[in-house]
């Protein structure tokens, strides 16, 4: 039997987002489950580096995730209609591509797969352009 794939996401509380991302990460990276590791407005709050204890309880959550799951990959995702975070489209994916170099910085643990999401009016996911792995010309995860 093959060995089950895990990711994370980081992401909003927000319940109309998590079929969308669940779904993208199945169906385009090949994973069986997927880590949810939540707050309001997670990618303003990593952008802006000031939360200090919310960050380091996120990196612990991530931690836990990579040890205890060998999840190798990491969806930030930002989403359309955030109450938390409440800005347009565009500051949204800029606040989830700087998340991303923020996440690398870290040096987490097996050098997962950063990459980031949107989560559009349908709360269907799509993979936000010039993230990560697009940058770095990377294919994404197969089983």
């Amino acid at each position: 039997m093959a060995r089950s794939i895990f990711a994370t996401s980081l992401c909003c509380i927000d319940g109309r987002i998590q079929i969308g991302i669940h779904d993208f990460l199945r169906k385009n990276y090949g994973v069986h489950y997927i880590d949810t590791i939540t707050e309001p407005g997670v990618n303003k709050i990593l952008a802006e580096m000031e939360d200090v204890f919310t960050i380091n309880s996120l990196y612990q959550k991530l931690l836990a995730s990579i040890a205890f799951h060998q999840s190798n990959l990491i969806a930030v995702v930002g989403h359309y209609d955030c109450i938390a975070n409440p800005v347009n489209k565009e500051l949204h994916i800029q606040q989830v591509l700087k998340s991303i170099e923020i996440l690398k910085k870290m040096q987490l643990p097996g050098n997962p797969e950063i990459i980031g999401l949107w989560v559009n009016e349908n709360w269907e996911a799509t993979l936000i352009p010039n993230s990560f792995e697009e940058e770095q010309g990377k294919e994404p995860l197969s089983i």
